[in-house]
């Protein structure tokens, strides 16, 4: 099969597993469907490649792992192991994948394709991400098994991308955190709102939210008669964010007039009832 064929028809979601598989073995089988018959390696791992080329990815998963279960001491049953986890993952049955990912780190944690099979599991979460109203578990599992490919694998191809995947996986957390915090800031409970606008702060600083939990601070603070607290936290947003909006925004609540220099605030404590 060429190359061109392969790059024609295999899903460009995630290319790098062609990285894995190595040159195809010629083969082809004639053999009815349902039938159970005993057949070369060569056979079934090349009927999978196809599968897979031609997006049978249940199919493809089948053909794998009868690669492993009739040849389970070939040089290809490792493969396949892998292969059958990816042609999960790219029918988004994530938890088949991960199953099959745990089952090659623990039969193979020295093989030298055991980095992907981690970066493919991280990815397993990843792609399950859900809106920052719905629950995050999957996210907080993203960012575990991300940082995880980070960390044992700081070398290899995979953790530049783990990387980037990791900061969007941070900033989604953190803007779950400040869409609950805004939620309790409508409903004057101030309290609980502080305490999440406190959470992006803390474990979250690198992210896009932090300005603004800042200044949801300085709002809550305010709200609750504690104008000190609101004052220093508007001190922070001024000196690390110096000119951004949010920081307009606390100063003319703190101060009750527009900052000097300034244009007229963008009114985003309007919308709080």
């Amino acid at each position: 099969m060429s190359q061109a064929l392969l790059s024609r028809r295999f899903s460009p979601r995630f290319p790098l597993f062609l990285l894995l598989i190595g040159p195809f073995i010629a083969g082809c089988s004639d053999t009815p469907k349902d039938l159970y018959v005993e057949r070369p390696v060569e056979t079934l791992y090349n009927v999978a490649m196809d599968d897979l080329a031609d997006e049978n990815y249940a199919k493809a998963a089948k053909e794998f792992d009868e690669v492993e279960r009739q040849h389970p001491y070939s040089v290809w049953a490792s493969k396949a192991q892998l292969m059958a986890a990816y042609s999960h993952y790219e029918h988004n049955k994530f938890d088949d994948a991960i199953g099959a990912l745990d089952r090659f780190i623990q039969l193979h944690p020295s093989h030298k394709d055991v980095a992907y099979a981690y970066y493919l599991k991280a990815l397993c979460y990843y792609e399950q991400i859900a809106d920052v109203e719905r629950d995050q578990k999957a996210t907080e599992q993203a960012l575990k098994f991300l940082q995880e490919v980070v960390d044992r694998f700081p070398t290899s191809r995979y953790a530049r991308d783990a990387k980037l995947k990791l900061d969007l996986t941070r900033d989604h957390l953190a803007g779950k955190e400040m869409a609950i915090g805004r939620y309790y800031q409508r409903q004057h409970m101030y309290l609980a709102a502080v305490n999440r606008y406190r959470r992006v702060i803390d474990n979250f600083q690198t992210t896009t939210h932090v300005p603004e939990a800042l200044e949801r601070l300085t709002e809550s603070y305010t709200a609750l008669g504690l104008t000190d607290e609101a004052q220093k936290i508007g001190a922070v947003l001024g000196y690390n964010y110096p000119g951004n909006e949010w920081y307009l925004d606390s100063y003319t609540l703190i101060e009750g007039r527009d900052a000097p220099g300034a244009e007229k605030s963008n009114g985003w404590f309007d919308w709080i009832p």
